[in-house]
């Protein structure tokens, strides 16, 4: 009894990392350009939008193909649909290297698509494998565990860009970053093997399934929820750089590395918002909801009001912390309060919300720094906080699938 066990936790182990890999090649991948624009202009003839447009694909592909994406996997063997997920980043990076390297911008431009097809694969089953693969009251732990996997990839892929390019050339970072996909492909199929008593796999919702889940209050309290919490995530890992280069005099370089603390500082906090979640508050997920937006108020208003460089880099870890311990509960959360036969679909569309306003907000808040100035787009920014802790006040009681309340 106790080897079988011990097996199968392995299995369960070797199943997050997998998908943890997985999430992280395609992180990294996905932000690549993003340290080498002026390289990526250089050698492919083309001015800032176009260069931009390499990394906005992918969110722009995720918030389309989001929720197709998660029908098909509530029907389809979510095992070989992973796998083939990132046998597609691989062939995505390798494309996208010939591409870059032919000067194509097009081709370049769809081998992105297709990377971002294959990581809104991997994000959404893998969130949803992992809730199933643990214990109900670790479950909140283990999936913010691989949402973590997200800005371990950011900053993998924002720090050795630079280092890849200089020997190699940019173009080798997409392949680069995409081939640890090929580890975690193995890591996966080895640990899902016989599945053993890992539930991979779900029955196909019906109809009345999916109207039951567009109908879903509480779903749809949570999907809210992830707009807002994205919202500030890309309006902050956005514009605070050139925030500390033009209202606090910060060099360009010093101002990325205090930037690069915002997104780092999620590999703590998603993971301490499941183990909030299940030690502290024995399972309860409002609490940390509310406690994340409540957190991140002051400290976003606070950009308006404080100068002082140190103070500013304490209010940018606070702001990250707090802004990012919410978006790894949620994929724990969203799939607590819907049926077992659309949690995928329900998983792909929090992911597509919550995206969406990834998406949206850098453009709405540029708008607004070039009209008015920063602290205007700080104080809405604030204003979506409060907007947030207003929202998860009414959010919903979960049901664990042992049948319990959390």
């Amino acid at each position: 009894m106790s080897d079988s066990r011990s097996s199968a936790r392995r299995r369960t182990v070797g199943l997050v990392a997998g998908v943890f890999l997985l999430s992280t090649a395609a992180a990294a991948y996905e932000i690549a350009p993003a340290s080498v624009l002026p390289l990526v202009r250089d050698s492919l003839g083309v001015g800032p939008t176009a260069a931009s447009w390499l990394v906005s694909v992918m969110y722009l592909t995720s918030v389309v193909a989001s929720v197709p994406v998660g029908v098909v996997l509530d029907r389809v063997r979510v095992r070989w649909a992973v796998a083939a997920a990132g046998v597609a980043l691989l062939v995505a990076g390798g494309w996208g290297w010939f591409a870059a390297t032919a000067g194509a911008y097009w081709w370049l431009f769809a081998s992105r698509i297709l990377g971002g097809l294959s990581y809104v694969v991997v994000w959404n089953a893998g969130a949803n494998l992992v809730g199933q693969a643990v214990e109900p009251d670790v479950r909140a732990t283990a999936v913010g565990v691989f949402t973590a996997s997200a800005p371990v990839g950011f900053a993998l892929g924002q720090f050795g860009s630079p280092l890849v390019a200089d020997p190699f050339g940019w173009p080798a970072t997409l392949p680069t970053f995409a081939a640890i996909a090929a580890v975690g492909v193995v890591v996966f199929l080895l640990a899902t093997r016989g599945r053993g008593g890992l539930n991979v796999e779900t029955d196909a919702p019906d109809r009345s399934d999916v109207r039951e889940l567009f109908a879903n209050r509480a779903a749809w309290t949570l999907y809210g929820l992830c707009f807002l919490a994205f919202s500030l995530y890309l309006f902050l890992n956005s514009w605070l750089p050139s925030y500390l280069t033009e209202q606090l005099g910060v060099s360009l370089a010093l101002s990325g590395l205090l930037t690069a603390l915002f997104p780092a500082v999620g590999v703590v906090s998603r993971t301490s918002g499941g183990v909030l979640s299940d030690r502290l508050f024995g399972g309860e997920r409002r609490p940390v909801a509310l406690l994340s937006f409540v957190l991140a108020v002051p400290a976003v208003v606070g950009f308006v009001f404080v100068t002082q460089v140190p103070v500013v880099v304490a209010l940018l870890l606070v702001a990250g912390f707090s802004v990012q311990l919410a978006i790894g509960l949620l994929y724990t959360y969203i799939v607590e309060v819907v049926a077992p036969a659309v949690r995928t679909t329900a998983v792909s569309m929090l992911t597509s919300v919550g995206l969406l306003g990834a998406f949206l907000a850098p453009i709405v808040g540029g708008e607004i720094i070039g009209r008015a100035g920063y602290r205007p787009a700080f104080l809405l920014a604030g204003a979506v906080a409060v907007a947030g802790v207003a929202l998860a006040w009414y959010a919903p009681d979960a049901v664990r699938r042992d049948g319990t309340e959390s």
